[in-house]
């Protein structure tokens, strides 16, 4: 089941109006749509932009609208920090702002090695709660707060735009007062941190970003998600980088292969992460490849490292298109990149294997898919078609 984070789109005029799917160079795709069933699919619903963190529940066969919480808790557990009842979670951004707390970059030049800074921020102490602070890939990081008394009842302080003020954390009920005065501590004391910290000295005098501020996003408390296993039969593995994707398959009970040289950018190893999925299909019947650069091409508006990242990951479905009994390749939301963010445009889907009923399409593109077999679908139904494919399916009725 592979993954393109993003990498859908809209028509580029720069690409003769073309979608970097179009336009890109990309046979192995094409291939499979040639033997496969296509379609379009709503992640979520029709017209509804997807969180990334939504719009896989629903690619693994859940219900975003019975059993979403909150991005923080997929953050979290992706980080491999294990979640107490209680526990409250969020998605964090190294920003940088200046003095007036204005935001100036969200993701502080998408700055990559943030050690030093982390454990940092993991000495602060708030009264009666514990903090438990990590960095994952490049900008991106999670927070949990511990204690008594918590709720996830809060808003941001991530303003989701830039030449804004950070926002002050609001209780959005009575019963977190206490957490939204802990989170604007905590907020203030990084800030502290970070601005007099070394690395930022450094960063400054190289001319780079400040990574200067922490912006708090999407609290939430571990769901309840019924195992895969247990819910369609599948022994299932995740190949991914990004914290959010594997933070949603380790609490759908999938195993976590972690590859070096897997950045979640434009720059990740795609070899060495095909070679891991091959590796884990060995002993496992489902795997999940995950490939996150096409975002960041997006939210950077960047169409030609698009074209050319769609064009690497078809070469490198090549590794995979003979030594799998099915390929599923999918997208996970549309992001634009004339809009920098995710939209509710619907996406390409194709499966391909045995019995699967191929249809007349012959590019796997926005467009051409819309032609397919599948129809227009919404995103829990995937895998349970591909469970039925697979014979894992059970008969509704006698």
């Amino acid at each position: 089941m592979l993954i393109c984070d993003g990498m859908a789109d809209r028509p580029v005029p720069e690409l003769g109006n073309l979608t970097p799917l179009e336009a890109a160079q990309k046979p192995n795709m094409n291939g499979i749509a040639r033997r496969g069933i296509c379609g379009l699919m709503d992640t979520i619903a029709p017209g509804v932009p997807p969180g990334s963190d939504t719009a896989h529940l629903a690619l693994l066969g859940y219900d975003p609208f019975e059993v979403y919480t909150g991005r923080g808790p997929f953050e979290a557990a992706g980080a491999g920090i294990d979640l107490r009842a209680g526990d409250i979670a969020f998605r964090v951004n190294y920003a940088t702002i200046d003095e007036k707390l204005i935001v100036k970059d969200r993701r502080a030049g998408r700055i990559q090695d943030t050690k030093q800074l982390e454990v940092s921020i993991q000495r602060i102490k708030l009264s009666g709660t514990q903090i438990l602070f990590k960095s994952t890939v490049a900008h991106r990081a999670t927070l949990v707060i511990r204690g008594k008394g918590l709720s996830h009842e809060v808003s941001d302080s991530d303003p989701h735009k830039t030449d804004t003020k950070v926002l002050r954390v609001k209780a959005l009920s009575s019963k977190a007062a206490k957490t939204a005065k802990l989170l604007n501590e905590f907020s203030r004391k990084a800030y502290k941190v970070l601005k007099n910290h070394p690395l930022n000295q450094k960063r400054s005098k190289q001319g780079l970003p400040q990574a200067n501020y922490l912006l708090l996003r999407g609290a939430g408390v571990a769901p309840h998600l019924e195992p895969l296993q247990q819910k369609y039969g599948f022994k299932s593995a995740c190949v991914a980088a990004a914290a959010l994707v594997k933070g949603v398959c380790r609490m759908a009970g999938m195993e976590i292969i972690e590859v070096p040289g897997a950045t979640g950018g434009v720059n990740t190893d795609l070899n060495a992460k095909a070679k891991a999925a091959l590796r884990a299909l060995e002993n496992h019947e489902l795997v999940l490849l995950h490939v996150k650069g096409f975002d960041e091409a997006s939210h950077d508006g960047n169409h030609n490292a698009k074209v050319k990242l769609i064009e690497r990951t078809d070469a490198m479905l090549g590794q995979l298109i003979d030594k799998t009994d099915y390929i599923m390749l999918t997208i996970d939301h549309t992001t634009p990149v004339s809009v920098h963010d995710h939209t509710g445009d619907p996406v390409p889907i194709v499966i391909s294997g045995p019995a699967v009923r191929a249809d007349d399409v012959r590019n796997y593109d926005e467009r051409s898919t819309a032609k397919g077999g599948l129809g227009r679908i919404r995103g829990k139904y995937l895998l349970p078609i591909l469970a039925d494919l697979m014979g894992k399916s059970k008969k509704f009725g006698a």
